[in-house]
């Protein structure tokens, strides 16, 4: 057994699961220098939810973060989270789009692209993994992880040959929620290291107070890297503690080899800034809490932090635990989908829909009837044709791969952000958060040359150059 690799989180998932990942760039760079002398596998730094959260809250450029972060991580890969087909926003794109996303993220200073599909449909993740391996970067294809009728190893092994065919590097066991208890990564870890001969690599939140547990059981099986996250944005919704797990594997034959007064500068650094976001209440007291019943409704962190918003939004903050309720009876009828980016996001916000209308489905979504209608892919368990037919009003569901019905949008998108363009990547900021890129592109222009872009008028914003 060689020994065990750390991949940070704090500079992505951490923050996401926590503060809503409302970390800024200028908060994250006076550290990356010492990270990078720790001797992490890699830094989890971009993708996620981290480039919606900069245009739409902290106004930054996430190409120029990753730029930033690059130029600082001179020795330790950096790793981004990729959701396939749908990139890093909330619908299925043409694969034009993907390959040129794919391109410019490993352009800008990506090393691992860690690439899964909410559904675990295969055909999801084929555009972007062969576009990763085109530019030479290292193609981490995640499984998707839950619970339910159709999963058990050989689902999950049978997924890891697919994934394996297709060309991944490695693997990574994705378990968003919590949900894996600690025999249960034993015996998947075995299977998978039985089945494919690729690193794998274990993803977990603590949501549930297993993570620690879960993380040396399958580390007892072979698993070879596992996330962590520094202390202060550990535990709760996020991951375990780097440190603990350090602590844990030393003098052991699954020694990480990283030095705990190292990990104590990166800690006492990121300290004062979890104390600033629980302070203004950018960190909400529940996504800190162990909360077993996670296992019971299969709720990740940051789908978690999004009910508690929309619901605090609605004035309903006592309708949590119905909400709670709800998500794993709308999981079902939607057959039995993982909950993860985007679909968590979707289940989450009709259960909620749910119960303020106080009927079900009385007001339904059009991300929901996507679901249904097979917008997203291929569902694990099939959806059950009279419910289709009450969701769906007669309209028949796809069965192809959903982005076979997308015609090329690159060049279309070019024409009609063009104005706006300052750099190459701009075209795909546009392409994933239309709306909200407009609004960063003209605040951009208006700070650049000292325009007060509430009181122009939009050509005034476009031409101010």
């Amino acid at each position: 057994m060689s020994k065990v690799k750390i991949c940070e989180t704090v500079l992505r998932d951490a923050h996401q699961s926590l503060a809503a990942t409302r970390m800024t760039t200028e908060e994250m760079l006076p550290i990356v220098e010492a990270m990078d002398e720790v001797g992490y596998h890699a830094l989890e730094a971009w993708g996620g939810a981290t480039f919606d959260a900069c245009l739409r809250f902290l106004n930054e450029d996430p190409w120029e973060r990753l730029r930033k972060l690059r130029a600082r991580a001179k020795k330790t890969k950096l790793q981004m989270l990729f959701r396939g087909q749908n990139i890093l926003g909330y619908r299925h794109y043409a694969d034009d789009v993907v390959e040129y996303f794919v391109s410019k993220s490993i352009a800008n200073g990506i090393d691992i692209i860690r690439i899964f599909d909410a559904l675990n449909d295969p055909r999801n993740l084929e555009t972007s993994v062969k576009a990763a391996k085109r530019e030479g970067g290292h193609v981490q294809a995640a499984i998707s992880y839950t619970t339910g009728p159709v999963y058990n190893n050989d689902y999950f092994a049978g997924f890891a040959r697919r994934l394996r065919d297709m060309g991944a590097d490695s693997i990574c066991i994705k378990d968003m929620a919590g949900l894996l208890t600690p025999y249960a990564a034993y015996e998947l870890v075995r299977t998978l290291k039985e089945t494919v001969s690729l690193p794998i690599e274990l993803h977990t939140h603590y949501t549930s107070g297993l993570a620690s547990m879960t993380l040396l059981k399958a580390i007892e099986a072979g698993v070879d890297i596992v996330d962590t996250a520094i202390s202060p944005f550990a535990m709760g919704t996020s991951q375990a503690p780097t440190e603990a797990l350090v602590a844990a594997l030393s003098g052991t034959e699954y020694d990480t080899g990283l030095d705990l007064s190292a990990l104590d500068v990166v800690s006492r650094y990121f300290a004062p800034i979890r104390e600033r976001y629980l302070e203004s209440g950018l960190i909400d007291p529940k996504v800190l809490k162990v909360d077993v019943n996670a296992l019971i409704y299969q709720v990740p962190g940051g789908m978690l932090s999004n009910l508690v918003s929309q619901l605090k939004q609605a004035g309903k903050s006592e309708l949590l635990g119905q909400v709670l309720e709800e998500v794993p009876r709308v999981r079902a009828d939607a057959g039995y989908v993982p909950l993860v980016t985007p679909t968590s996001q979707i289940v989450g916000t009709q259960a909620v829909f749910n119960v303020l209308c106080g009927e079900r489905y009385r007001q339904v979504t059009k991300e929901f009837r996507g679901i249904v209608h097979g917008d997203y892919g291929r569902t694990p368990m099939p959806i059950d044709p009279a419910f289709a037919e009450q969701i769906l009003k007669g309209e028949k569901p796809i069965t192809c791969r959903p982005a076979d019905l997308l015609q090329p949008e690159l060049e279309k998108l070019r024409s009609e952000m063009k104005l706006y363009e300052r750099q190459e990547e701009d075209v795909l900021t546009y392409a994933l958060f239309e709306q909200v890129a407009k609004k960063f592109f003209e605040k951009r222009r208006a700070d650049a040359y000292g325009i007060d872009a509430a009181h122009c008028d939009p050509e005034q914003k476009i031409h101010a150059v």
